[in-house]
């Protein structure tokens, strides 16, 4: 099936490594103008992409995101697209809510989710002057059950983001802005940077998946394109799970 896009323009947070810059890729072969928003730099290649618009920044330096995307809206006319990315997991302080440094659990809401509501409070209004938009919330299926080996302040902010994106879908759905959500599974990114110090721990989740592969970013990408396109219109407030299976064992 060919994805057909009616917008012009995308926004990627956390875009320049893992399912980001995957996604970052296949918006640039359709000739969408994108601004990609992150704290890493991308791969060199990117930057000679007329339709590839970087700024290097932390979300939640919110005067400077809402000044950069409000330069790039000036730009190009509209905003069609966000795909938000950005989210943190920080296995080794991210513990049980008994154990957690409270700091450490109000900077990962901070960055997993206030950034989702400053970007939907930046953009939804451009949206909603052209009656067009869509967003894709990266979340985790880490949101959808407890752990007996916690991150649970990501798997809580995750949790929120779901419920944010059922909200915005319910709001804004009357101007044709549609927002979901995809939890993916174990996907391997640099956030899963632990598996190079314990390759059996990797091996035995593959072993554990119905599907017996390690979910790559260009599997959660191809997700994110198909609830961009014109091909999901009538697709809003829902949660797409990408995950090889897990979710489906008892």
């Amino acid at each position: 099936m060919k994805l057909n896009f009616k917008g012009k323009t995308a926004i990627v947070t956390g875009g320049c490594g893992g399912v980001g810059l995957s996604t970052v890729h296949k918006l640039i072969n359709e000739k969408i103008n994108v601004l990609v928003l992150d704290i890493k730099n991308p791969p060199s290649k990117f930057l000679k992409n007329k339709y590839f618009k970087y700024e290097k920044l932390d979300l939640t330096d919110y005067l400077k995101t809402e000044k950069t995307i409000n330069f790039f809206y000036k730009k190009f006319k509209s905003i069609d697209y966000l795909v938000n990315t950005t989210g943190v997991l920080w296995f080794d302080k991210d513990t049980s809510a008994e154990k957690i440094d409270l700091n450490v659990w109000d900077k990962v809401f901070e960055i997993n989710l206030k950034t989702m509501a400053q970007l939907i409070k930046i953009i939804i209004p451009k949206m909603k002057k052209k009656k067009f938009g869509s967003l894709v919330h990266i979340s985790s299926i880490d949101a959808l059950s407890g752990d007996d080996k916690p991150q649970d302040a990501y798997g809580a902010s995750k949790a929120a983001m779901i419920r944010l994106s059922k909200s915005i879908a319910i709001q804004y759905g009357p101007y044709n802005i549609r927002s979901n959500s995809i939890l993916p599974g174990a996907v391997e990114t640099p956030m899963q940077k632990r598996w190079k110090k314990n390759p059996e721990s990797k091996k035995k989740l593959k072993n554990f998946m119905p599907i017996k592969k390690i979910i790559q970013p260009n599997a959660i990408a191809d997700g994110i394109m198909f609830l961009l396109s014109d091909e999901s219109q009538y697709t809003t407030g829902t949660e797409l799970i990408i995950d090889g299976g897990i979710t489906a064992k008892p």
